[in-house]
C-alpha cells in the first residue's frame, strides 16, 4: 500500500467535493427569491452581513498575520542554537509554523465567503420549501467541512514528505514538523477569542436593548445591532471554529507523529509511520458517502433528525474504515519504551476515541435540546424570574460535564495501557477522524441563523420565518453538539500535546509530591479561571459600547422605532470590530506566555504540573459554560414555541435574560478553553529545547 498516494488521493477528493458544494450553492439564483424589491432587499442585506464579515476578517488576519511572522522570529533565534547544532531546528520549525498559520488563515475566510454566500441563498429557497433550504444551507456548511480537512493533510503530509527528504532524522523531522500545528493553533486562538468577543458583543447588545428595551423582535431591522449580530454569526461560528478544529486535526497529527518516531519499528515503516494522517485522510471518503444521507423528506418539519443521523452514520462506517486501513498500514507490534504495542491496542485507542466523541455528542444533546428534561426545566424555571432561570442553567452545565469526563477517562485509561502515550493522540485522531461531517454540520447553524435574520430584515412573511426557525432551532442543537465534540477532542489533543511534550524533554514520570510539580499544578489550575474572566469581561465591555450605540441611535434618529428610518448599521460593526481586536489581546498574552514563563523559571516539571492542572480545571469548565450557555439559548426558543405564554410573556423576558447572560459562556469563554489546553501544550512541545536550556541559564544565574 501506498501511504502517500492513498493520503493525496484522499485531499484532493476533500478539495474537489469542496469545489462542488460551493458551485452548487452558487447556482441558486438570488432572482428567484420574489419581486424585483425583495431581490434588491435579499442582496442589500446579504452584502451588508458579508461586507462585514469579511472587513474584520481582514483586520483580524492583518494583526495574527504580523503576529506570525514575529512569532516565527522568536521560534527561529530560540530554536535556532539548541541540541542540535548541525540541523537548524528554529528556521525548520518556523517555516512549518508560517504554513500551519496560512492553511488556517485560508481555511477561516474560504470558509466565511461560502457562508456569507449561502445564507441569503437559504432565505430565497425557503419560499419554495423547507427542505430546499436545508440541502443549501447543508451544502454551504459542507464546503467548510472538506474543504478545511482537505487542505490540513495535504498541508501536513507535504511538510512531512519536504522534511524527511531534507534532514533525514525522522524523530527530529516530527518534532520540527509540530510547528505545523503550533501555527493553527495561534490562527485558532485568535479566531476563537476574538471572533467570539465580536459575536457576543453585538448579540448581548441587539438582545438587551432591541428585545427587552424596546421590545422589537431579535432580528428586527429597526435594530442598528442586527447586521453586527448576523456578521458575528459567522465570524464565532464559522472561521472561529473551523481554525479550532483544524487546530485539533493538525495537533493531534502532530503529537502522533512525534510520539510514533520514537517507536523502534515505525521510524523505519513509512506506512505505519503516515498511519495518523491516514486515520485523518480516510475519513473524507468515509463523510462524502454520509452526506449522501443528508437529505429531508417533502413532508419532513425538522433537519434535526437528519443532522443527529450524520453523526451516527459516519461513525459506524468510520468504524469498519478504521478496522481496515490498520490491518492495511499497521505493523504487527512495534516497541515503545519498555511497552510493547500490538496492532490490536492501537485499533481498540483509535475506536475508543470515535465512539466516546459520539457519546459526548449525544449526552451533549440530551443537555442542550429543549426535547428533553434539562432546558425544559429552565424553561420551566423561567416562570418564577430571571434569577431561577440563571440558577437551574448553572445547575445544567455543573451536570453535564460527568457522563463526557468519564467518556473521557475510559477512554485515556483504554488507550494509555494498551498502547501508551501513542494511544493518547490515536485516540484524539479517531475522536475528530470524521471531522469533515462534524464540521459540515456545525457551519450549517450559522448559515440557517443568517438566512432567518435575513427573512426578518426582508419582511418575508410569517410561514417563511417559521422555516428559516426550524432550520435555525436544529442548527443550535448540532452547533452545541460540535462544541461538545471541539472540547473532547480538544482534551484528548491537549493530553497527546502532553505526552509528546514529555517525550521531547525526557521526562518518564511526573511526582505530585515534588513542590515544583504540585505548585505547577495549581498554577494550571487557575489559568482557566483567569482565562474565562478575561473572555466575559472583554465581551462585557464590548457589549457596553454596542449597548450605548444602540440606544443612542434609538433616542437621537427620528422615526426609528417606526421603520422610517434607517439604523447605521456601519458604526455598530465598526465597535464590535474595535472591541473584539483590542480586548483579545490580554487573553491571548495570558495563553501563550505561561508556560514559557512558567517552564523557564521553574523548570520543565513545573510546566508539566502546570499542563496537567489546566487541562483537568479546563475540560471542566469548557464544557459546563458551553452546555449551560447552550441550555438557556433553547430554553428561550422552546418558550417562543408557545409554551409559559410565549413571545413577550414574563418567563419569556426572564429566559432571554438567562440566553444574554449564556451567549459568551457558549460563544466565546467555553469554546475558547479549547485553545487554552491545546495551545499552552503544543507551545510546550515545540519550545522544549529552548525552555531546558533558558532554564539552566537561570538556575546559573542564579548560583544554584
Amino acid at each position: 500500500m501506498n501511504a502517500v498516494v492513498v493520503i493525496y488521493a484522499c485531499a484532493l477528493l476533500a478539495m474537489i467535493a469542496a469545489v462542488v458544494y460551493a458551485m452548487r450553492v452558487r447556482a441558486v439564483s438570488l432572482d428567484a427569491g420574489g419581486t424585483p424589491q425583495e431581490v434588491a432587499r435579499f442582496k442589500e442585506i446579504a452584502d451588508a452581513i458579508a461586507e462585514g464579515a469579511m472587513a474584520f476578517l481582514a483586520q483580524e488576519y492583518l494583526y495574527v498575520g504580523l503576529f506570525s511572522i514575529a512569532f516565527a522570529g522568536v521560534i527561529y533565534l530560540a530554536l535556532d542554537n539548541s541540541s542540535t547544532p548541525d540541523i537548524n531546528e528554529g528556521a525548520y520549525s518556523a517555516v512549518a509554523f508560517i504554513i500551519g498559520a496560512s492553511i488556517s488563515s485560508l481555511c477561516a475566510f474560504l470558509g466565511m465567503k461560502i457562508a456569507t454566500m449561502g445564507n441569503v441563498r437559504t432565505t430565497v429557497m425557503a419560499r419554495k420549501s423547507i427542505s430546499d433550504a436545508f440541502r443549501v444551507a447543508f451544502q454551504s456548511g459542507a464546503v467548510m467541512g472538506f474543504g478545511l480537512v482537505g487542505l490540513a493533510i495535504f498541508g501536513l503530509l507535504s511538510l512531512t514528505l519536504v522534511y524527511t527528504n531534507m534532514i533525514g532524522n525522522i524523530h527530529l523531522t516530527m518534532e520540527m514538523v509540530a510547528g505545523f500545528g503550533l501555527g493553527g493553533s495561534t490562527v485558532a486562538l485568535f479566531g476563537r477569542v476574538g471572533g467570539g468577543i465580536y459575536t457576543k458583543a453585538a448579540d448581548v447588545g441587539a438582545d438587551l436593548v432591541g428585545k427587552l428595551e424596546q421590545g422589537i423582535p431579535e432580528d428586527d431591522p429597526r435594530n442598528p445591532a442586527v447586521i453586527a449580530d448576523n456578521v458575528g454569526d459567522n465570524v464565532g461560528d464559522i472561521a472561529g471554529m473551523g481554525a479550532d478544529l483544524f487546530g485539533s486535526c493538525a495537533e493531534a497529527t502532530c503529537a502522533a507523529l512525534v510520539i510514533g518516531a520514537t517507536a523502534a519499528g515505525i521510524a523505519e515503516n513509512e506506512t505505519a509511520r503516515l498511519y495518523p494522517i491516514l486515520l485523518t485522510a480516510i475519513g473524507i471518503p468515509v463523510c462524502l458517502f454520509t452526506a449522501l444521507f443528508a437529505k429531508m423528506k417533502p413532508d419532513a418539519t425538522s433537519p434535526e433528525r437528519v443532522l443527529k443521523g450524520q453523526l451516527l452514520i459516519s461513525t459506524i462506517l468510520m468504524t469498519f474504515a478504521i478496522i481496515g486501513i490498520t490491518n492495511i498500514a499497521m505493523i504487527d507490534s512495534f516497541t515503545l519504551g519498555s511497552m510493547t504495542v500490538t496492532r490490536n491496542g492501537v485499533l481498540t485507542s483509535v475506536l475508543a476515541g470515535l465512539w466516546s466523541g459520539l457519546l459526548i455528542g449525544y449526552v451533549t444533546e440530551y443537555y442542550t435540546s429543549h426535547s428533553y428534561g434539562p432546558v425544559r426545566r429552565v424553561a420551566d424555571a423561567s416562570k418564577t424570574g430571571a434569577a431561577t432561570n440563571i440558577i437551574y442553567g448553572l445547575s445544567l452545565g455543573y451536570e453535564s460535564t460527568v457522563v463526557p469526563v468519564l467518556a473521557l477517562a475510559a477512554t485515556t485509561y483504554i488507550s494509555w495501557s494498551l498502547a501508551g502515550m501513542y494511544g493518547i493522540a490515536l485516540a484524539a485522531i479517531g475522536m475528530i477522524s470524521t471531522i469533515a461531517i462534524g464540521l459540515t454540520i456545525d457551519a450549517y447553524g450559522p448559515v440557517s441563523d443568517n438566512a432567518g435574520g435575513i427573512a426578518e430584515m426582508a419582511q418575508l412573511g410569517p410561514e417563511i420565518r417559521r422555516r428559516t426557525d426550524t432550520l435555525d432551532a436544529a442548527g443550535n442543537t448540532t452547533a452545541a453538539i460540535g462544541k461538545g465534540f471541539a472540547i473532547g477532542s480538544a482534551v484528548l489533543t491537549a493530553l497527546a500535546l502532553f505526552a509528546a511534550f514529555l517525550t521531547r524533554s525526557g521526562v518518564e514520570t511526573l511526582n505530585l509530591l515534588s513542590p515544583k510539580v504540585f505548585a505547577g499544578v495549581l498554577i494550571g489550575g487557575v489559568l482557566p479561571f483567569l482565562f474565562t474572566a478575561q473572555t466575559m469581561l472583554a465581551v462585557g465591555k464590548a457589549a457596553f459600547a454596542m449597548i450605548e450605540e444602540v440606544r443612542r441611535q434609538f433616542r437621537t434618529i427620528p422615526g426609528l422605532l417606526e421603520g422610517t428610518a434607517r439604523p447605521d448599521y456601519k458604526t455598530c460593526v465598526a465597535i464590535s470590530t474595535k472591541g473584539a481586536l483590542r480586548e483579545m489581546i490580554a487573553p491571548a498574552a495570558l495563553v501563550i506566555a505561561s508556560p514559557l514563563v512558567v517552564g523557564v523559571f521553574f523548570g520543565i516539571e513545573a510546566l508539566a504540573g502546570l499542563l496537567a492542572g489546566s487541562l483537568v480545571c479546563g475540560v471542566m469548565m469548557a464544557l459546563s459554560a458551553s452546555n449551560s450557555g447552550g441550555g438557556w439559548d433553547n430554553a428561550k426558543k422552546y418558550i417562543e414555541s408557545g409554551v409559559h405564554g410565549g413571545k413577550g410573556s414574563d418567563a419569556h423576558k426572564a429566559a432571554v435574560v438567562g440566553d444574554t447572560v449564556g451567549d459568551p459562556f457558549k460563544d466565546t469563554s467555553g469554546p475558547s478553553l479549547n485553545i487554552l489546553m491545546k495551545l499552552m501544550a503544543i507551545l510546550s512541545l515545540v519550545f522544549a529545547p529552548f525552555i531546558k536550556s533558558a532554564h539552566e541559564v537561570v538556575l546559573a544565574w542564579l548560583g544554584m
